[in-house]
């Protein structure tokens, strides 16, 4: 693995930071801006039309779709660069990390030219429907029912943790459709317009004032067969090509995007009193900051090696799992920390922005979203380590 980047990759990152530059947001909402603000969404929608049209939508994508045709580490180098120049979050992220990707591998020649340019311009926004009130993250659990009625499926059942879904135009879906089969099996995934009759869509408020998640009911819905992406009864197979293709697209960002918090923190630490000095020279301050230092740098490091177990197989393996448990852990630990370090600073909403009393509430979330820390760990154990199943 050579970590230095190579003449093309020198090259592609001066364009992006040209690009960039040139086309960032003047005027950028402050930290903690809610999607449940309709002007803040028309901005994201408006920073994705931006991208596209620049060229830099779904640019790990091949060509003949519409995307740039990255390599991986041209992807990991757009992550990064967008969180240096503090760019604004990606609102159709999922369709372009996930859904789109997933699409190009299994979709038929109609749903990929119907969904494909409309997932690049941000004319599209979809959302996940996989985890269920009474399964979680244990997606082979899963209740939520559909009927074949001639060429419809007939939808009835609930999602719950969506993201996005208060606002999403399509959802990436799976339904049981054999009651019969196997854990595993009988389950099918759908692309399902979230307009159509019978879907209702609930905001559930987090604890940070956000309310980025949803409860979806579904109540006799009528989805075409055209629309199953994959086979019928082999949605298992769908879903984790999808989540494979989620949790690979995590890490090369979040990075920058954590030293930047712990570059902050140091700065507060400077400037703020603790027990008569600079916190920065308290030492189980140092020691706390230092401790995530080098734990910024085990991401970054395991970042770079599940992009060369992806070049090498070309397949987003379990790798991915450890870096979702592993920062979505570290984040918290860094937000905590800032907590004991800045005091009662750290919950005044006055105080840098709120940074601090946001990122602390917003990261209790960090290890449910996108797979809980318990279903990694299990992944880990089985695909990693090769352990035992545990049920």
């Amino acid at each position: 693995m050579d970590l230095n980047l190579t003449p093309s990759e020198l090259q592609f990152r001066d364009e992006l930071r040209t690009w960039l530059a040139a086309n960032l947001p003047k005027n950028q909402p402050k930290p903690g801006a809610s999607e449940s603000d309709s002007a803040y969404l028309d901005f994201l929608r408006e920073w994705q039309k931006t991208l596209f049209e620049g060229g830099w939508a779904g640019i790990s994508w091949p060509k003949e779709y519409g995307g740039r045709g990255a390599t991986l580490m041209e992807q990991a180098i757009f992550q990064e660069e967008l969180a240096h120049a503090n760019a604004p979050e990606l609102i159709g992220t999922i369709g372009l990390a996930l859904v789109g990707p997933t699409i190009i591998a299994m979709g038929t020649d109609e749903q990929k030219k119907y969904h494909l340019p409309k997932i690049l311009s941000g004319e599209e926004i979809w959302c996940q429907g996989f985890s269920e009130p009474n399964a979680g993250s244990d997606l082979a659990s899963l209740s939520t029912k559909a009927v074949l009625d001639g060429d419809h499926f007939v939808i009835n059942g609930q999602k719950i943790w969506t993201s996005f879904a208060h606002f999403a135009d399509w959802c990436l879906l799976l339904v049981r459709t054999d009651q019969d089969a196997a854990k595993h099996k009988g389950i099918t995934c759908l692309l399902t317009d979230m307009h159509t009759e019978g879907i209702s869509v609930r905001p559930l408020r987090m604890m940070s004032g956000d309310s980025a998640f949803n409860e979806v009911f579904f109540t006799d819905v009528r989805v075409p067969v055209s629309q199953v992406l994959g086979k019928i009864n082999h949605g298992w197979t769908t879903a984790i090509a999808a989540l494979m293709n989620e949790r690979a697209n995590l890490g090369s960002g979040l990075q920058v995007i954590f030293k930047r918090n712990l570059e902050a923190l140091i700065a507060c630490s400077k400037t703020l009193l603790r027990n008569g000095a600079p916190a920065s020279q308290d030492p189980l301050a140092r020691q706390k900051i230092a401790q995530i230092h080098i734990e910024l740098e085990i991401l970054g490091l395991n970042t770079m090696r599940a992009l060369t177990s992806l070049k090498k197989t070309g397949i987003p393996g379990a790798e991915g799992s450890i870096s979702k448990l592993y920062w979505s852990e570290m984040n918290q630990k860094l937000q905590q920390y800032a907590q004991e370090i800045l005091g009662p600073y750290a919950q005044l909403s006055d105080f840098d922005d709120g940074i601090w009393s946001y990122g602390y509430l917003r990261a209790r979330g960090n290890t449910i979203e996108a797979g809980t820390s318990e279903i990694q760990r299990n992944i880990i154990a089985e695909r990693v380590l090769g352990l035992p199943k545990s049920y």
